[in-house]
């Protein structure tokens, strides 16, 4: 990873954020560079999605520091955190497509929204969108009339359709077969190089995530467990990164949710 500070495009540090009382996020430190794709890995109800939405500035921080762009999220105007977040891209879990809307309206929407662009060059981009994720022939089909992974690649051509400088996803492979699932994961990396973004993928795919990431972290009772490119991530012998990678039903995070011994809730001495 580069040491270039300018290099940095996200940047978290002792990131704290609680609902109410419940603390979610315990001091998290995490780190984009541009051009990097990036996952976040962990179980369900980890915190996960909650970085996202931090990052997206639709939460803000209990504590600790959010910076895009070299732009302290704290510190910004409404208008202000608008205009960055017209700079990022949102890929959500299951593409959550306006159902009411055809496939060249949902790729057209963020920019007939946020430019003043002339409807024939908001054509000609859709259509280029369209035809970056193979689906330029599907322009007129309506969601309902696509399969998951269509859906999927239509979500990533919306999300891309401002040419954003860093793209978030969340869950991206959920649903999808083997097939849509490589075909999704390989968009991804093609087009965070092609548009020179930064990638931040929140998802559960080991396999499919481990071909096209530059770094992961791993986020267990809202910490960094572990961190690491690929390779290191492959030879960690972290016992949670383990049990993680290899799908392990008892370890770090255990099996059996605590309770008195079997024995004693069977004979009576300790309840249920």
């Amino acid at each position: 990873m580069s040491s270039d500070p300018g290099n940095l495009l996200v940047h978290l540090q002792q990131l704290r954020f609680a609902y109410g009382e419940r603390e979610i996020l315990r001091g998290i430190d995490l780190s984009v560079r541009r051009g990097q794709v990036v996952a976040i890995m962990g179980g369900s109800g980890c915190g996960k999605t909650t970085l996202l939405r931090l990052i997206g500035g639709q939460l803000r921080a209990t504590g600790g520091s959010v910076t895009v762009a070299g732009q302290d999220l704290a510190r910004l105007s409404r208008d202000e955190l608008y205009a960055l977040r017209r700079r990022m891209g949102m890929l959500f879990q299951f593409g959550a497509l306006f159902t009411d809307m055809s496939v060249f309206d949902n790729v057209a929407f963020p920019l007939r929204e946020h430019t003043r662009l002339a409807p024939e060059l908001i054509r000609d981009l859709v259509l280029m969108k369209l035809n970056a994720v193979g689906l330029r022939g599907a322009a007129r089909l309506m969601p309902a009339e696509l399969s998951g992974g269509m859906a999927r690649r239509v979500a990533l051509a919306r999300a891309i359709a401002l040419d954003p400088m860093l793209i978030m996803y969340d869950e991206p492979f959920a649903g999808l077969d083997p097939i849509a699932l490589g075909v999704v994961g390989q968009l991804i990396r093609r087009l965070n190089d092609a548009l020179g973004a930064s990638t931040i993928m929140v998802t559960h795919d080991i396999v499919e995530s481990l071909q096209i990431v530059d770094y992961i972290y791993f986020v267990s009772e809202g910490r960094i467990v572990a961190h690491g490119t690929p390779d290191e991530i492959r030879a960690s012998d972290d016992p949670f990164v383990h049990q993680f990678i290899h799908a392990e039903a008892d370890g770090p995070v255990p099996f059996h949710y605590p309770a008195a011994p079997l024995a004693d809730s069977l004979i009576g001495t300790a309840r249920p």
